[in-house]
């Protein structure tokens, strides 16, 4: 962690950039896109009552907590739950609304925890998909957030969580 007058900045790393331009989950594997204060660009949602919009316009979740979820026995891996950016390297309970994340070009701030549905029930060995629930289970939520700054992000790409 490094230091900037009152301002300590943690970071991180894009493990995976997902998206699906059909809409829904899973959401696959790109190089890289632009987060626009819309949305991503490339993806697309099919429920526009749950899903996107700027208030929700980029989902993230955590590479470690797959990890975690792949070693309880479930079939998850990146953009199966339908996040468009899977991040490793930055500490998931720490984030919270209004926690702001500088990513390439761009700066997103979170706005709260993404509730699960039934469409990833798939993923998990017993189809309980509130697994990442943050209400049941405190700290394994995907996070949407909400576009500051649009720019271009890329697979590798230091995701600085800034913590003011």
């Amino acid at each position: 962690m490094k230091r900037i007058g009152v301002i300590s900045v943690i970071s991180g790393i894009i493990a995976s950039i997902n998206v699906n331009p059909k809409g829904g989950v899973p959401k696959f594997p790109i190089e890289s896109t632009k987060l626009c204060f819309t949305g991503v660009e490339g993806d697309r949602q099919n429920d526009l009552k749950h899903h996107g919009g700027p208030e929700r316009a980029v989902c993230i979740y955590s590479l470690e907590l797959i990890d975690a979820l792949i070693h309880e026995g479930h079939s998850i891996n990146e953009g199966a739950v339908g996040e468009n950016l899977t991040i490793s390297g930055i500490d998931w309970s720490r984030l919270k609304s209004g926690s702001i994340l500088s990513i390439g070009e761009s700066e997103i701030e979170i706005t709260y925890s993404a509730t699960p549905c039934k469409t990833i029930a798939h993923v998990f060995s017993d189809s309980y998909f509130s697994r990442i629930s943050e209400k049941k289970h405190p700290g394994w939520s995907r996070f949407y957030a909400r576009v500051i700054i649009e720019g271009t992000v890329k697979k590798g790409d230091i995701v600085q969580f800034i913590d003011r």
